[in-house]
Formats: C-alpha cells, sequence, structure tokens
C-alpha cells in the first residue's frame, strides 16, 4: 500500500496534472479548465493556513492521489466543518488508494477539531465516489438536481455528510482557527 503523508511543495506538479485529467475527462468536479500548478500552490497554501490537512499518496517517488479538506463555508461559525476532496491518478481507481487516502483525512481532520465532514460530490453517477463516501460512514443528505453542464449534460451533485469526533454533543475545543471575514 502506498504511503499516505502530509503534501509536499514539490508535489504540486503531479497534483496538478491529476485533477487536469479530472476536470478534461469526469464530472467529479464541475471545473472546466484545468487550473495551473500555480493556482494549484495557492489552493493548497489556503488550505494549510487554516490547519487543515492536504494529503498525497504516494508510492516509489510518485504521487497517486491526493485528498485535503477545506472549510464548507468561508464564515466563522463552518469553521468546525469541511468539505473533503479526493482524487486519484486516472490508473489507480478500485485499488484501495482512495479509502486508505479518505480514512487518513478524516483521522487528521478529527485531530484538527471538525467535527462534521461533507462531501460534495459531482455527479449522480459518480458511483465510485459515493460508493467510497458511504463506505466510511457517510450518510447521503440530498441531491442537487441538474446544477452543473458539463459534456453536454446536466450533472447533479451529491451531497453527503459524517459526523467526526463528539459531533454536536459538546462545546467545541481543540480547533481554534478562524476563517477570514468574508469580504463584502
Amino acid at each position: 500500500m502506498p504511503l499516505i503523508r502530509p503534501s509536499r511543495e514539490e508535489d504540486l506538479p503531479a497534483i496538478t496534472a491529476i485533477y487536469a485529467h479530472h476536470v478534461l475527462h469526469g464530472t467529479g468536479t464541475f471545473e472546466t479548465e484545468p487550473p495551473s500548478t500555480a493556482d494549484m500552490t495557492t489552493r493548497r497554501a489556503d488550505v494549510l493556513s487554516k490547519g487543515l490537512p492536504y494529503l498525497v499518496a504516494e508510492e516509489n517517488g510518485q504521487v497517486l492521489g491526493f485528498a485535503y479538506g477545506n472549510w464548507f463555508k468561508p464564515r466563522p461559525a463552518y469553521r468546525y466543518s469541511v468539505e473533503d476532496s479526493i482524487y486519484l491518478a486516472a490508473d489507480q481507481s478500485g485499488k484501495g488508494l482512495g479509502r486508505a487516502l479518505l480514512s487518513e483525512l478524516l483521522a487528521r481532520c478529527e485531530s484538527a477539531g471538525i467535527r462534521k465532514i461533507m462531501a460534495v460530490i459531482g455527479d449522480s453517477a459518480n458511483a465510485g465516489s459515493v460508493g467510497l463516501h458511504r463506505s466510511l460512514g457517510f450518510t447521503q443528505v440530498g441531491i442537487v438536481e441538474s446544477c452543473g453542464w458539463k459534456f453536454g449534460a446536466w450533472r447533479d451533485i451529491v451531497i453527503m455528510q459524517k459526523t467526526l469526533g463528539a459531533g454536536d454533543t459538546l462545546p467545541p475545543t481543540g480547533f481554534t482557527q478562524a476563517p477570514p471575514s468574508p469580504t463584502p
């Protein structure tokens, strides 16, 4: 099994390439133009600045996938809720890598004080992502129908959630980083 570890600056070209494949060929993301390595560097820095995990799966020096959590919304009240993102290299599906990455992401988010993690899965036909999240205890809480137009068709999003740690039973502790104030 590949090593799951925190991402490093030198991983960004591989992360960018993996994500670009999904942008150009998949419906798991509704982006239509692949972001540059500079864009992905900025996005990663944003996640890390919040004290949230940004992980990669590596084997023999090759990045095979990545996963991270970012605040579900930017307002301060959401700082205990994150949305996960997970992407694998095109030839890595069905090997248990997604499960390993997401499991580690869940553990690290819980250690950071996160109480709720959401998956906003592009395309209700994305059985792999829905199944992966379900297998790790996520429950489906909704489908937003026909909200994205990609590859000549309307696409749904599936919203799933999982409670971490003490959930909503106790006041939050441990994760004190507050999100930046929203801009008007």
